[in-house]
């Protein structure tokens, strides 16, 4: 099984740090999967690099093991982060769009109703991003963070965005990049996301970060709050937390029910039961062995959206953790 990691050269923030890594010892060229791609191996890591936009290459797990022979057991991307704030991020998230429906063309790509199985190593690599980050100098300048499951591209196997935002003045720098990626000079935003990889992977002395065991231990399904999904934060920033899908607002879209004197009356319809149930399925299919327990965001909801949507996760069986059931 390997670890496909993949770039694109359209993207200043996926091409610095994927530089950044082939910098580091070990590296070999790897097979052409497709016109226009290439790859590098190392160990069991392969780097693969595209021209299209991040979000536009399907199915690239089924390709490499297509045209290679070899598995993929987890998908990394590298690419840029945009928000309106503009403020300098590096952050990390799961992929899908389950909220949309089957008529509805997602913005970003994935397939509409549908959710990735999220990469375990979500937790504990925002936990090493930030810790990273701080010894670098980088905080407060750049806020670490999760965001909320969104977009594409489609995938079968585990799957993880690892991203520098927010504007093109940060896309490019040097120590952000080598961050995530692990190359000196120390204070340089590429050299976070270089770190990241080089030591997650095991790449530097054979340990890698946030590979699961599946010793039941607790899995936390985020169910509301905004993108960047502060109330789940507070949580998985714990040691020993894992994370699988971050449902925002936005992915639980809501019809208001009708009133009845005052109260809601009906089923409360709308696509987000359909989200949290393939998010929940895909959660479970990526933590084999673990407990996924849904975490509510309790203040974003309002009282018929907190009633429904507990009592929808009571009919699937599927249990509520406070903050304490995580540690």
């Amino acid at each position: 099984m390997v670890v496909l990691v993949v770039a694109t050269g359209s993207d200043p923030a996926s091409i610095g740090p994927a530089a950044a890594f082939l910098a580091m010892p070990g590296w070999s060229p790897g097979p052409p999967i497709s016109e226009g791609m290439e790859s590098f191996t190392n160990g069991n890591v392969r780097l693969l690099k595209h021209e299209r936009s991040i979000i536009a290459e399907d199915d690239l797990d089924k390709r490499w093991h297509e045209a290679t022979g070899e598995p993929v057991s987890e998908v990394i991307f590298l690419s840029k982060h945009t928000a309106v704030s503009n403020r300098p991020a590096l952050t990390v998230h799961p992929i899908g769009v389950p909220h949309l429906k089957e008529d509805e063309t997602p913005p970003q790509g994935g397939i509409p109703g549908w959710a990735a199985m999220p990469n375990p190593r979500i937790g504990p690599w925002l936990r090493l991003m930030q810790k990273i980050a701080k010894e670098q100098g980088l905080v407060p300048e750049f806020e670490i963070t999760l965001e909320a499951t969104h977009h594409g591209p489609v995938t079968s196997t585990p799957t993880m965005f690892v991203e520098i935002g927010s504007t093109e003045e940060y896309w490019g720098r040097q120590d952000a990049a080598q961050a995530i990626a692990l190359v000196s000079p120390p204070s340089f935003a590429y050299s976070q996301h270089l770190q990241v990889l080089w030591k997650g992977l095991g790449l530097e002395d054979g340990n890698a970060v946030g590979s699961w065991q599946g010793n039941g231990e607790k899995v936390l399904l985020g169910i509301g709050g905004g993108h960047y999904a502060p109330r789940h934060m507070d949580i998985v920033i714990k040691d020993g937390v894992w994370v699988g899908h971050l449902l925002s607002g936005y992915s639980l879209p809501m019809d208001t029910p009708s009133q009845v004197n005052g109260k809601t009356s009906g089923e409360v319809s709308g696509m987000w039961k359909h989200s949290i149930k393939v998010s929940y399925e895909a959660t479970k299919a990526a933590f084999p062995g673990g407990e996924v327990i849904a975490h509510l965001d309790h203040k974003s909801f309002k009282g018929w959206q907190k009633n429904a949507v507990t009592s929808y996760l009571q009919e699937q069986n599927i249990s509520i953790g406070k903050p304490s059931d995580f540690f």
